[in-house]
C-alpha cells in the first residue's frame, strides 16, 4: 500500500529516478502500467543492485530502465532527462543527506516524492531551505507503523513555521483520521517520556526536557 501511494504521486509520463530502489519494484511497476516513460533505479549496495537488475531483466524492460550502482543522486546522468525523483523507505535525515550531497545532479525542475521513515521535520527544513514547496502530503498506517509521504516542487520564497515543519503544513490543514491517530499516539509517548524524565535518578539535560515539553504542548494544541 505504501508504494502504491508513492506511485500515485509520480506524474504520468515522468522520467523517474528511484534512488535506493532496492528490488526496483516501484519503477518496474510504473513502466509495466505504461504510467512513466523511462526510469533509472539507483542502488549503493551490490545485493539490491543485482536484485533490481534481475527485476528489470525478468520484465523485459532493459530499453526503458537503467539500473546503476551509485551513491544517491550520482545515479542520475545528464542525458536521462529526469523529471521526478523518488526516495523511499529511509530515515528523513538520510534522505536529507542524499539530497544535500547530490544537489549538483538535479537540474532544478524535478518533482521530489519522498517517503521518510521518521525524521520528517529535518527533511521539511531542508526542502524549505533549498527552495522547495510542499505540494502534497499524506499519512498512512501499514503494519502498525505510521508512514508519511512528502511531495515537493521547486518554488521561490517558501517559509514554514516551526509547527508546520514539525507536523507538515498540508497535513495540519487537512487533519485526516490517519494524521490525528498518529499524533494521539505520539502525544501518549511524549507524556510517558516526560513522566519517566521526572522519575529518573540521573538528571535529564534541561534542553531535552524543554524540547519534549514544547512538542507535547504543540500536539495537545493541535488535537484540541
Amino acid at each position: 500500500m505504501r508504494l502504491e501511494r508513492v506511485a500515485a504521486h509520480i506524474p504520468a509520463g515522468a522520467r523517474l529516478a528511484d534512488i535506493g530502489s532496492d528490488h526496483g519494484y516501484l519503477p518496474v511497476a510504473l513502466l509495466r502500467r505504461g504510467a512513466i516513460a523511462a526510469a533509472v533505479a539507483g542502488e549503493v549496495a551490490v545485493t539490491p543492485y543485482e536484485s533490481a537488475l534481475r527485476t528489470v531483466r525478468d520484465n523485459g524492460l532493459e530499453q526503458q530502465a537503467s539500473v546503476r550502482l551509485a551513491s544517491g543522486l550520482a545515479a542520475i546522468e545528464p542525458g536521462d532527462g529526469i523529471t521526478c525523483v523518488s526516495i523511499c523507505g529511509m530515515g528523513g535525515e538520510t534522505i536529507r543527506e542524499i539530497l544535500q550531497a547530490g544537489k549538483q545532479y538535479l537540474a532544478g525542475h524535478e518533482r521530489l516524492v519522498l517517503q521518510p521513515n521518521g525524521g520528517e521535520q529535518a527533511l521539511r527544513q531542508w526542502l524549505m531551505d533549498n527552495g522547495y514547496r510542499i505540494v502534497c502530503e499524506e499519512v498512512l498506517r501499514e503494519n502498525r507503523f505510521d508512514y508519511e509521504i512528502i511531495v515537493a516542487e521547486p518554488c521561490e520564497n517558501v517559509v514554514y513555521s516551526a509547527e508546520q515543519l514539525y507536523f507538515g503544513p498540508l497535513l495540519m490543514a487537512q487533519r485526516s483520521p490517519a494524521f490525528l491517530f498518529k499524533w494521539q499516539r505520539m502525544l501518549r509517548q511524549k507524556q510517558q517520556t516526560l513522566a519517566n524524565f521526572a522519575r529518573a535518578r540521573q538528571p535529564v539535560p534541561e534542553d531535552k526536557v524543554r524540547e519534549m515539553t514544547l512538542q507535547a504542548r504543540w500536539i495537545s494544541e493541535l488535537l484540541a
